[in-house]
């Protein structure tokens, strides 16, 4: 007698939907982030030592993880910095390296962190500035956002815009997001376009919590402040009296062994009167506390809803941010002050450190194989940072031996009249910087001696050795940096 035919279909779909169960179990059992990103922020932190800035919320999410020292922006300038983080890639590999154009002209089919987070079971979404806005033009708009990346966005815009016609600007007439501008409001948090876009923030934390989705989030907090013009409530610029502000002035002689390529030109920077530089910084420092305090809305949010002990928490900044050093404000250039960013990652971990500091250098690039692993997802494999797990396990470690930055000249031109690059690696003591390849100025700092950056060793003979080793490993991470890698 011939065996009974065995229906195969109930079994196959016993196991497909063991299967999909297992998934969705282990999705919903990973980690959830929230990315909060800040704009133009410099150290000037309290946790990071500064004495007259309060950044109490800020300084609790340090206690709550890892401090990082030295991170350095791959671009000290808005679109190439986000957009080689946002990819996991370096600027000359985005061919992104000023705030002009979008990766997706020249990388379209790249995966971004983003992007990956959802293509793994998300919900990702965006409020505010991550890629690259104009700042203030675009505030409400959507910028020069990557779709792709978002299941959801939303686009605050508060009363900052509404004053614009009353800022104080230091060159009449020009645009206020490209030079310094300043302006303090009568107004309440929640007015403002950070507070708005906390609030959007919070909501969608309530909206889409695990429990009800059973989805983990990816959650991108993109606040605008403290860039320019730097408008904030008036309370804040109480918080910083101008007679306790000690403004950075230009030291005599300090610019004459920089080459020409390594000052950015700003018109009226230079003559500041120290009231004037008081002022702006006032301003600055209440942008910052603004945005302070709508981070400490989003750790209460976690805390209430129940997140924290399964979020991990990113604090970063796009780059740094200059208040007078070398005569310098603003940023795109290669010094400390403009490459070097905050950088606080908390992690829910068991084996992860918290309260501490670490002095391990790291770049930018390096937060998207680190939040993917963090979360159980293997990084694509273009991806070109380094995961800082092991420092988060152990602040003592180091991933690396130095961190790379560049950035367009916009000073001096070859002779063709196009621009070059400069390039630059930072390591635990010195900063070794070449403009188009040497033919247009070299740096050599040295931070243990010289951490005002007061005098350029290159052209110092007893450092020859130092600068023939420093300039290869510049040039190796040049290649690196230059590699296609999709």
């Amino acid at each position: 007698m011939s065996p009974k035919p065995i229906n195969l279909l109930p079994n196959f779909l016993v196991n497909l939907a063991l299967i999909l169960a297992a998934a969705l179990t282990t999705a919903a059992d990973r980690p959830n982030v929230l990315f909060i990103a800040t704009d133009d922020m410099n150290c000037d932190l309290g946790s990071y030592g500064h004495l007259i800035v309060k950044s109490p919320n800020i300084d609790r999410l340090a206690a709550r993880g890892v401090r990082f020292e030295r991170t350095y922006s791959q671009n000290p300038v808005c679109n190439p910095s986000r957009t080689s983080f946002m990819t996991g890639l370096y600027p000359e590999q985005t061919n992104i390296n000023t705030n002009a154009g979008h990766f997706r002209e020249f990388i379209p089919e790249v995966v971004t962190m983003a992007q990956h987070f959802r293509n793994n079971g998300y919900y990702v979404a965006r409020i505010g500035k991550i890629y690259h806005y104009g700042v203030p033009d675009n505030i409400g708009e959507n910028g020069n956002d990557d779709a792709p990346s978002w299941e959801e966005v939303r686009n605050p815009i508060g009363v900052d815009k509404v004053v614009e016609p009353n800022l104080n600007i230091i060159v009449p007439g020009k645009p206020p997001g490209g030079t310094l501008s300043w302006l303090k409001v009568p107004s309440k948090d929640e007015e403002h376009t950070d507070g708005i876009g906390a609030s959007y923030a919070i909501e969608m934390l309530e909206n889409n919590h695990p429990d009800k989705t059973g989805r983990p989030f990816f959650l991108a907090m993109g606040f605008y402040r403290p860039h320019t013009p730097y408008v904030a409530p008036e309370h804040y610029f109480e918080w910083y009296p101008k007679e306790s502000i000690d403004p950075v002035m230009l030291h005599p002689n300090d610019r004459d062994d920089i080459p020409e390529a390594a000052l950015p030109d700003r018109p009226n920077q230079l003559d500041l009167t120290v009231d004037e530089r008081k002022e702006i910084i006032q301003a600055y420092y209440a942008s910052i506390s603004l945005v302070d305090a709508q981070v400490g809305r989003l750790l209460d949010a976690l805390d209430d809803l129940k997140l924290a002990e399964n979020t991990v928490v990113v604090f970063v900044s796009d780059h740094g941010y200059h208040l007078g050093a070398h005569g310098l404000w603003q940023k795109s250039d290669l010094f400390e002050g403009s490459t070097r960013v905050p950088l606080i990652i908390a992690s829910p971990f068991e084996d992860a450190a918290s309260g501490e500091t670490t002095k391990s250098l790291t770049e930018l690039v390096d937060l998207y194989p680190t939040l993917s692993e963090l979360c159980g997802i293997e990084a694509p494999p273009h991806v070109a940072g380094r995961s800082v797990v092991p420092v988060l396990q152990n602040p003592d470690q180091s991933i690396r031996d130095e961190a790379y930055s560049v950035t367009v000249c916009r000073t001096v031109r070859r002779w063709d009249n196009s621009t070059f690059l400069g390039r630059s690696i930072r390591t635990d003591r010195y900063r070794y910087t070449e403009w188009d390849e040497g033919s247009f100025g070299v740096e050599l700092y040295d931070y243990e001696r010289d951490p005002e950056e007061l005098t350029n060793l290159a052209h110092n003979p007893e450092y020859a050795e130092l600068m023939a080793s420093l300039r290869r490993r510049l040039h190796e991470r040049q290649g690196e940096a230059n590699a296609e890698r999709l």
